[in-house]
């Protein structure tokens, strides 16, 4: 049974849409001086003492900016708190804009097994920042490097999940030998399309033979209800492909296999559905796995899942 997260929905809420501007970090011209020439870079507008850079944001906040010569200085950190009474693992989307306000990159980063009560602090990786950077200021966006520059830091989204449920990291195995992933998806006019990853990582076989079943929850972790889920997704659209009827498969170590899930947004009269946190159990009697496919089903009441195929060839 899914245990349910004790945190306040509040702590747990998406769609935190909230921005804080941290100070730019940068240098400035010596008039004069016994040295002459440049003085030591200098971050403008510090905040008061005891004053956070951040507001509190549902558990994360952003709490401080580095400032200084060296690229890694040039970050900003937040903290995640967890006020619930289970360990919870948090997917924090960052958007990360120019001086105008203009995106220049996104940033996802997860926080693993936040124990109750603890608060864990961050830094926001910017791997490729000084790229997006340099690609808003080509575009006249008045991007900025890395280093001497401001930025402004954007919570988009918080997802929480027990973390117990948790995908497993990438290069790791979990007991049970299968590792659970959703992919980012494809999108247009209207139709959705998500794939569920399956992973073999453990000894001997791995046997499949049908759908994963699957349950919905929306951004409180209340269960959705009223939503029929398909068995394959010809209805949702006949052009998504890998609809094949189910058939029993056997994986080897290093193999893998795929699900679809398919849905349209339409919205029409009545009350808009979204469910990001969706559990997948891969067969009967698998461990449950808790990801966030970020199902927006608008008016529609209709899922369609394909059962799982095999990806690539069959180990000899």
């Amino acid at each position: 049974m899914r245990p349910t997260p004790s945190a306040t929905p509040a702590a747990l809420c998406a769609a935190l849409a909230a921005t804080v501007l941290l100070a730019g970090c940068g240098t400035r011209e010596a008039a004069s001086g016994p040295a002459g020439g440049r003085v030591a870079p200098s971050c403008a507008s510090s905040p008061p003492e005891g004053r956070p850079t951040g507001a509190e944001h549902d558990g994360v906040s952003l709490v401080s900016r580095g400032c200084g010569p060296s690229p890694d200085a040039d970050r900003a950190a937040f903290r995640v708190t967890n006020s619930g009474a289970e360990a919870l693992t948090y997917t924090i989307t960052f958007t990360l804009l120019n001086d105008s306000g203009q995106a220049m990159d996104t940033v996802r980063q997860t926080v693993a097994s936040v124990g109750p009560g603890q608060s864990v602090t961050r830094t926001v990786e910017r791997a490729d920042a000084g790229a997006a950077a340099g690609s808003g200021a080509a575009a006249g966006g008045g991007g900025r490097s890395r280093t001497g520059a401001g930025y402004q830091v954007r919570i988009a989204t918080v997802r929480a999940v027990p973390a117990a449920e948790a995908p497993a990291p990438a290069g790791t195995c979990p007991p049970s030998g299968i590792r659970v992933t959703a992919d980012d998806g494809d999108a247009a006019m209207g139709l959705r399309v998500v794939g569920l990853h399956l992973t073999y990582c453990g000894t001997g076989t791995y046997e499949l033979d049908g759908y994963p079943a699957l349950r919905l929850f929306d951004e409180h972790h209340k269960p959705v209800t009223g939503i029929e889920v398909l068995h394959g997704t010809a209805e949702i659209s006949t052009g998504i492909g890998r609809d094949a009827p189910p058939a029993p498969l056997t994986l080897h170590p290093g193999e893998s296999a795929s699900a679809s899930l398919a849905w349209r947004n339409t919205t029409g009269s009545g009350e808009a559905v979204n469910a990001p946190y969706v559990t997948v159990t891969a067969k009967p009697g698998a461990p449950a796995v808790t990801v966030t496919p970020e199902l927006d089903l608008g008016t529609t009441g209709r899922l369609g899942v394909g059962a799982w195929q095999r990806d690539g060839p069959r180990t000899p």
